[in-house]
């Protein structure tokens, strides 16, 4: 018997107690490998300090960082069927649902509210990629809608906050069928002259970008952001060469004339505020910080005049 492994240690141990630490106190940068204190990040709008590197945000910290004092209405959509082709892969698609609305503590992949933007009435979706990769299915086709047509009858500014792997698998041609039905209701905003803003962020790719998140009057896509269609790796083995550098990332996809404007996380806010005042001609509001970052190479008045 070893009486130093078997009698001593345990003894220091329980004169010490256990200290139990959260699983999430510290994040590790996805970019640099540097831990970051979890409050920390959470303080910087999930941006990492020193690498700049932006993490995924959950619908209600989205919605909460856009609307004035952090309030906003929720906007409601209606019930769609649970299981329409009652499928099945490894799990039940129902078991699935349920796992991530238990996660997320969401409905579907898509959250909707209404409120003030610096003043401005806007509606604004964001798609939370945590709900089964933020894929687009009967729901979310539904609350989207549904914010498009809030959006009209506030005659207010619609903003979009993209983050999807594309069309939802276990709901097929009926997922497939939510690309046309919310591209018909972008027509019916520009119908009425009211703006369509999209924010691209990271990861925006398959079906959701080949349709409704492509069709905004403005795009911005937040710093590193991947966006595309298919992912780099299939376009690779499809034309058998290799890609350039950042091939997909957002300051690539600017300097092609992809998207409209590259913005920290730190200046989105005022610069959704400001580009809804210039695209609805309502009076402008004083700024008490710049809204363009070093990533941007014009103002907002001289990209909104293009």
């Amino acid at each position: 018997m070893n009486w130093i492994t078997n009698v001593v240690r345990p003894r220091i141990k329980g004169f010490l107690g256990r200290r139990e630490v959260p699983e999430n106190l510290w994040i590790k940068c996805p970019d640099s490998g540097q831990l970051v204190f979890h409050k920390d990040v959470e303080a910087n709008l999930w941006v990492i300090p020193g690498s700049e590197y932006h993490m995924r945000m959950k619908a209600d910290q989205r919605l909460k960082s856009v609307f004035d004092d952090g309030e906003w209405e929720e906007i409601h959509f209606r019930d769609v069927a649970v299981d329409p082709l009652k499928f099945r892969d490894e799990k039940r698609y129902v078991d699935r649902l349920k796992d991530a609305r238990a996660k997320t503590s969401m409905q579907d992949a898509v959250r909707v509210g209404a409120g003030e933007l610096e003043g401005l009435q806007v509606v604004v979706a964001v798609q939370d990629f945590d709900f089964m990769g933020g894929s687009l299915g009967m729901a979310a086709g539904e609350a989207l809608i549904a914010g498009l047509e809030e959006a009209v009858r506030r005659e207010a500014p619609f903003i979009l906050f993209a983050a999807s792997g594309g069309a939802r698998m276990q709901e097929g041609i009926l997922s497939l069928m939510q690309m046309p039905r919310v591209t018909v209701g972008v027509q019916m905003l520009r119908e009425a002259r009211l703006p369509y803003i999209v924010v691209l962020t990271n990861p925006t790719t398959g079906g959701v970008t080949a349709s409704y998140a492509m069709l905004g009057d403005f795009h911005i896509a937040e710093p590193g952001a991947l966006i595309g269609f298919a992912g780099p790796r299939v376009i690779e083995q499809t034309i058998r060469e290799k890609l350039p550098e950042g091939f997909q990332r957002a300051e690539y996809l600017k300097e092609h004339g992809m998207v409209d404007m590259v913005v920290h996380r730190h200046h989105l806010r005022s610069t959704l505020s400001r580009l809804c005042r210039i695209l609805t001609k309502s009076p402008a509001v004083a700024m008490a910080e710049p809204i363009i970052t070093p990533l941007d190479v014009q103002p907002v008045e001289a990209a909104a005049a293009e």
